[in-house]
């Protein structure tokens, strides 16, 4: 029998407060255990879909969101069955708390830790914060740790709650080079592993689309320019319409890397 789909957008519209067109007849639909990129440049709209998505916003200028194909949702069971990851959330972790106790948290979906966890909780943790080769970290304190640490501990946190998809929204904002290659080959690593949730990878930077990314949703001015097969849509045409400037793609090792002209 097929599974449902993880996340199938329908005809989905957001319109601001004061009737700006946020995002326009979105359709998208993301399978269970498939790994999406989603592309375009600022003001595309890519927040507004995550937010839409993780039940933060909901569709107010018409269509309808299914998560596991249901469209009415708990918003409690919702926030654990969908992990967020952003370049922000790391402000929000209390700067002395331990690693281990950091991942355990996201059992649940909380900031701080107030209920007890059990033996098997940091057992998994770990487990977690292994696959991610952050072993070495799980006794320091958050505060601690290099961004491209941080970012690979969330990814270990966002895992506790076994989601059915996680979002990683520009995850590498503000990394040196060094720091970003460290953390997109931890998750190039965890996306070739068995029974990883959906992972949908959020960026206006074209060269951080791993190969793990196999699909590729590019938007722009809230409409989906085009959807589907990574390999058939990174292409210097559609990208200099994208961004509206001439360049050439460097291909090496499944990545592309723009050279301006």
């Amino acid at each position: 029998m097929k599974r449902v789909p993880a996340l199938d957008f329908r005809n989905v519209s957001y319109s601001s407060l004061d009737n700006k067109k946020i995002l326009e007849s979105i359709d998208w639909t993301v399978e269970q255990g498939e790994h999406w990129a989603i592309l375009g440049p600022n003001g595309a709209g890519k927040t507004t879909l995550l937010k839409i998505a993780c039940g933060y916003l909901w569709p107010n200028d018409g269509g309808v969101v299914y998560r596991k194909g249901k469209e009415l949702i708990d918003l409690g069971e919702l926030r654990k069955s969908i992990g967020w990851v952003t370049s922000t959330l790391a402000a929000q972790i209390p700067v002395r708390e331990r690693v281990l106790r950091t991942v355990v948290s996201g059992k649940f979906a909380q900031v701080g830790l107030w209920d007890e966890p059990d033996k098997r909780d940091y057992a998994q943790a770990g487990a977690y914060l292994g696959q991610m080769g952050c072993s070495s970290l799980i006794t320091q304190e958050f505060g601690t740790l290099s961004q491209g640490e941080q970012q690979r501990v969330l990814i270990a946190r966002a895992r506790m709650t076994r989601p059915y998809v996680i979002f990683l929204d520009e995850p590498c904002a503000g990394m040196d080079p060094g720091a970003r290659e460290g953390f997109l080959a931890s998750l190039q690593a965890v996306g070739k592993q068995k029974k990883v949730p959906a992972l949908v990878y959020v960026t206006h930077h074209i060269e951080e689309i791993l190969p793990l990314f196999k699909k590729t949703l590019i938007l722009k001015e809230g409409k989906v320019v085009k959807s589907g097969e990574t390999r058939a849509l990174l292409r210097r045409e559609i990208l200099e319409e994208l961004y509206g400037i001439p360049f050439s793609l460097v291909r090496k090792k499944g990545r592309y890397w723009p050279v301006a002209k």
